[in-house]
């Protein structure tokens, strides 16, 4: 575990991890070389990136540069969180390490006149099959990414984008390739072993409490990593 120092700033999340997220990649590089990564996924909604086999937690300038060079207003682009100027997490993590990396999110986006609108509804409805995809297509004209059902058990797409040194028909099928539920194995054993060491590390034991309302959300998170 890290302790992370800058604040968080809605567009500018790469500067506040990307440091942490380098220093993992060349520990990994500098001791077990023969496990260099052929490419990275970096799934924005859990914080944490998958290399190859090795579980690991995004700067090329400060935090406050990067803000006076924008004149403090950001802008957000891509599917790896809010990016700066369509350069996000995985543009930032690829381009200082040089490794090959992809943008994976359980969440749209919503920029450039992407919306979760009727229309976005119905596009989901149309992936009947696993591998089936739409683009993300911005009113700039810009395809920012792609959404794949990336498995026939769950309905909800995943959003694909581009981060370094791949196009987006291989990132889409670099995403789907790794799926064996909605959200890719190596992000997926991320994830559920990130969570059991915080558990055994950090967290009391747990105080058991009568179903709220926050059952279903939970329940529905569930889904995405389950075994069933």
């Amino acid at each position: 575990m890290v302790a992370l120092t800058a604040p968080y700033v809605a567009g500018f999340l790469a500067f506040r991890e990307v440091p942490f997220l380098v220093e993992a990649v060349q520990r990994l590089l500098q001791e077990e070389p023969r496990l260099r990564p052929q490419v990275c996924r970096v799934s924005l909604s859990q914080a944490e990136v998958s290399c190859g086999h090795r579980v690991l937690l995004e700067g090329v300038l400060p935090l406050e540069t990067a803000l006076d060079a924008l004149h403090g207003s950001p802008v957000s682009c891509g599917y790896s969180g809010s990016l700066l100027a369509g350069f996000g997490v995985a543009c930032h993590l690829g381009v200082l390490t040089d490794l090959p990396c992809v943008g994976v999110a359980k969440n749209l986006l919503q920029v450039d006149g992407l919306v979760r609108d009727e229309l976005h509804r119905e596009q989901i409805r149309s992936l009947q099959r696993s591998g089936d995809t739409f683009p993300l297509t911005g009113t700039s004209g810009r395809v920012l990414g792609m959404a794949l059902r990336s498995c026939h058990n769950s309905s909800r797409p995943l959003y694909v984008s581009v981060g370094h040194r791949v196009s987006l028909d291989t990132a889409v099928r670099l995403v789907g390739s790794c799926c064996r539920y909605r959200v890719p194995e190596p992000i997926r054993q991320a994830d559920i072993r990130s969570r059991e060491y915080i558990r055994k590390q950090l967290c009391p034991p747990l105080e058991v409490r009568p179903a709220g309302p926050e059952s279903s959300k939970k329940e529905a998170e569930l889904e995405d990593y389950s075994d069933a």
